[in-house]
């Protein structure tokens, strides 16, 4: 993963926040396994160890290499994605409900993706995408 020397090199973390009406072990299934993940996010083959590669199918992107970075259940969940993002979830329990925060990080404006675009083009196209994503985990939980 890339480290950037200078800090001002580096974009800030995409950070989505949401509140979803459900226990904290609930929510957990669907950020920490292969099937919940799969239902909001996108197919893979996931399994909640550190240092656990797996891919995450990225649909016209073809398949995204993977590996859990961190696991503490049911608070935090992290994976680096590709070569240089990080994603994490956070969640904490807040009167009977789950804060999520989703955190997309490794963004950097003098890289390029693995398929040739720049950080800066992608990351403002991923942070809309999360937004949706985020939502779609909300209603799916909900459910």
């Amino acid at each position: 993963m890339y480290v950037p020397i200078n800090e001002n090199e580096r974009f800030e973390e995409v950070r989505k926040n949401i509140l979803i009406n459900a226990q904290i072990e609930k929510v957990w299934e669907y950020v920490a396994t292969a099937e919940g993940i799969g239902t909001w996010f996108m197919p893979n083959d996931m399994q909640p160890i550190e240092g656990k590669e797996f891919i995450l199918q990225a649909g016209p992107w073809g398949n995204s290499a993977c590996k859990v970075t961190e696991v503490n259940p049911p608070n935090r969940l992290s994976f680096e994605w590709g070569k240089e993002w990080l994603i994490t979830f956070e969640l904490k329990e807040v009167d009977g409900q789950t804060e999520l925060t989703l955190i997309h990080g490794g963004w950097n404006d003098e890289n390029q993706t693995e398929f040739g675009e720049s950080h800066a083009e992608v990351r403002s196209r991923m942070s809309g995408g999360w937004d949706g994503l985020v939502l779609k985990l909300k209603h799916v939980v909900e459910a």
